[in-house]
């Protein structure tokens, strides 16, 4: 499944929301997606984290097509390796990064916080510069 999918996020907030002002909460937001190889085992199967970017690259190179599930407001893939195991790709996107930053006007929490920095998301910044005034914390 996504990431971070959109009602899961929501249900976390909401849920956050009956324990503690609005003004006090961050909004996590995930740099990263992650590459499942098929078939899952629960307790056996292990996904590789992977950055937003390589898995733009991952679809290229095995000309998979990125779908983008509306539900869960996110993008996905399939693909075969090299060795014919498929695989599954989660990962995020401009689309799916704006549907969570949306979620701090509409709840009026405090901001967000990124987990991993250190994997490059140009489409992101990009994104928070056109919508936010951005400040250090």
């Amino acid at each position: 499944m996504a990431v971070a999918p959109l009602p899961n996020v929501r249900r976390v907030v909401e849920y956050a929301l009956t324990e503690m002002p609005a003004q006090k909460i961050w909004l996590g937001i995930p740099n990263y997606g992650y590459d499942w190889p098929l078939p899952f085992a629960e307790g056996v199967t292990r996904a590789t984290s992977i950055s937003n970017q390589y898995a733009v690259r991952l679809a290229l190179r095995y000309g998979a097509e990125i779908q983008y599930d509306t539900l869960a407001r996110s993008p996905w893939f399939r693909y075969t390796d090299e060795q014919g195991r498929e695989h599954e790709v989660w990962f995020e996107d401009a689309r799916s990064i704006q549907a969570k930053l949306a979620l701090i006007p509409e709840y009026g929490l405090y901001g967000a916080g990124y987990w991993n920095l250190m994997r490059p998301f140009p489409q992101n910044w990009l994104i928070l510069d056109s919508e936010y005034n951005i400040r250090q914390g």
